[in-house]
């Protein structure tokens, strides 16, 4: 394949670009690739995470205003494209029995409906590749289960001249992939390199809360070495400054260690409409020089 080589990132909030598969954007951005992170809501009702912001009234009065800005940080950091397809963030329910989800959030709209804008977006930006969650949402925020659904609905429609016909010329992506960076050998992989080095281990408790939680494992199938761009992937996150504490459980494994014992991010193929071979270390896979 001779033309320009394009990803795009589907995302529930701002700051889950920067979460998952960061490093690898970035990597896909220094070879230049297009890269285009489509963020489907604007985080509203996400919670202060940082403690050090934690009460400060501006914030709490002004959070769209100001996690706006947090992603336009971390955009350039990561050096790729950004737009929001417009939906409102529809919080994380919490309690038994959980509280209903707030009226016109995203998590309640049609999933057809709510594809459209994401349908436009694939039509014009043309990318390959496009990322997202499982149908679990990585983890079970409505916000995040409701993305995937979405970008089923998407991949298949875009497509399709008779899906969507308003919506721009139709055009089909080649791959869909699962962002799996959360899973569970990585995370032993780190833990067991920590107490090794007699250092201690922020996921201890992760893992045991894991083993627990009966949570199936996923099919990894794709490992895309990016550890040069590690530094790059948590100065994108910290950008997200009312979401993530800096001094927290995130940026408490030694980045040397990091590098060494895990130097990719994980994928899993949902779909593929060209010819690869499993396990791929490139989302591009099939795709390149065909």
């Amino acid at each position: 394949m001779t033309e320009q080589l394009r990803l795009m990132a589907v995302h529930a909030h701002p700051d889950d670009e920067s979460s998952k598969g960061a490093a690898t954007m970035a990597k896909y951005v220094s070879e230049g690739v297009d890269v285009l992170v489509a963020t489907c809501t604007g985080g509203e009702r996400g919670s202060i995470l940082n403690p050090k912001l934690q009460g400060d009234p501006y914030i709490e009065e002004n959070i769209h205003e100001v996690r706006a800005k947090e992603m336009d940080e971390a955009r350039e950091i990561l050096g790729v494209q950004q737009e929001w397809l417009g939906f409102v963030d529809s919080g994380l329910p919490e309690g038994d029995p959980l509280p209903p989800l707030p009226e016109g959030c995203f998590a309640l709209q049609d999933v057809e409906a709510a594809a459209e804008p994401l349908v436009r977006l694939i039509r014009s930006f043309k990318p390959q590749v496009i990322t997202t969650y499982d149908e679990n949402g990585g983890y079970p925020h409505p916000d995040h289960i409701m993305t995937h659904k979405i970008t089923m609905v998407a991949f298949e429609a875009a497509g399709d001249p008779e899906k969507y016909p308003e919506a721009g010329e139709p055009w089909q992506p080649l791959k869909l992939y699962y962002n799996q960076g959360f899973n569970r050998a990585r995370t032993v992989a780190l833990h067991e390199a920590l107490l090794a080095r007699g250092l201690d281990s922020p996921y201890g408790e992760w893992l045991e809360r894991w083993k627990d939680s009966g949570r199936p494992e996923r099919t990894l199938t794709t490992y895309v070495p990016c550890s040069d761009f590690f530094e790059i992937r948590d100065k994108a996150l910290i950008a997200h400054r009312t979401q993530i504490d800096p001094d927290g459980g995130w940026f408490r494994v030694p980045m040397d260690i990091q590098k060494e014992v895990w130097p990719t991010e994980e994928y899993e193929l949902a779909k593929s409409l060209v010819d690869t071979s499993l396990p791929e270390n490139d989302l591009f896979a099939g795709i390149r020089n065909n």
